[in-house]
C-alpha cells in the first residue's frame, strides 16, 4: 500500500514539473458599495398609505369610537378578556339611550344597585355610541365609564362584542352579595 502512496505521489510531481504560479494581478480598487436598502421600503410606505386612506371594510368602525376596558387591580386580566369576549351570561340590561348625563347616571345608579343586590353576576349597559352629541362626543359613554369605575359594586366592565352594541354597549361584571336571582326577562 505504502507503495502505491509513493508511486501516485511521484506520477503527481512528475505531471506539475512545469506548472508555475500565477503572478498576482494588481485589480483596480473597487469603489465602496452603496448602502443597502430594503427592496420594498418605498413599496410597503405606498402600500400602507393607500390602505389609510381606504375606508374600512366594515363602514360601521368607522363611527364606533373608542373601546372602554376597565378591571379592578385584583381582577386579572383574562377575566376581563373573557367579558369582552362575552363569554359570561348577562342577567340583565339597561338602555341609557334617550337620557340626560344626569338622568342617565341616576339610572345606572339604580340599576347597578339593584342587580347587585339580587346577586346578577354580569350585566349589559347600553350607553350609545353619541353619533347625536355632535362636537360633544358622546356624553352617555363618559358618564357610564367614569361612574362605573367609581361604584365599588363593580369589578370590570368592557365594551360588548359587536352583536352586543360594540362600543356602544358595556358588560360589567358585578360583586355578588346576594344568592337571590333577577329574572333574565327583566329590562329597564
Amino acid at each position: 500500500m505504502k507503495d502505491s502512496d509513493d508511486r501516485e505521489g511521484d506520477l503527481f510531481r512528475e505531471a506539475m514539473r512545469d506548472v508555475r504560479p500565477l503572478t498576482p494581478v494588481a485589480h483596480p480598487p473597487r469603489s465602496p458599495k452603496p448602502p443597502a436598502e430594503a427592496r420594498f421600503t418605498r413599496a410597503d410606505r405606498r402600500d400602507v398609505l393607500r390602505e389609510s386612506l381606504l375606508p374600512p371594510a366594515d363602514a360601521a368602525t368607522l363611527a364606533t369610537g373608542d373601546e372602554l376596558n376597565f378591571r379592578r387591580d385584583h381582577v386579572p386580566e383574562a377575566v376581563l378578556l373573557r367579558l369582552r369576549r362575552g363569554q359570561y351570561t348577562v342577567d340583565a340590561e339597561i338602555d341609557l339611550h334617550g337620557l340626560t348625563g344626569a338622568q342617565a347616571k341616576e339610572a345606572l345608579r339604580e340599576f347597578i344597585a339593584e342587580a347587585t343586590a339580587s346577586g346578577l353576576g354580569c350585566v349589559r349597559v347600553i350607553h350609545g355610541k353619541g353619533r347625536r352629541s355632535g362636537h360633544r362626543g358622546p356624553v352617555l359613554k363618559h358618564v357610564v365609564n367614569h361612574w362605573l369605575q367609581r361604584s365599588d359594586s363593580v369589578l370590570a366592565f368592557g365594551s360588548a362584542r359587536p352583536v352586543d352594541g360594540g362600543t356602544g354597549a358595556v358588560y360589567v361584571l358585578l360583586q355578588r352579595r346576594h344568592l337571590r336571582a333577577m329574572p333574565r326577562s327583566v329590562r329597564y
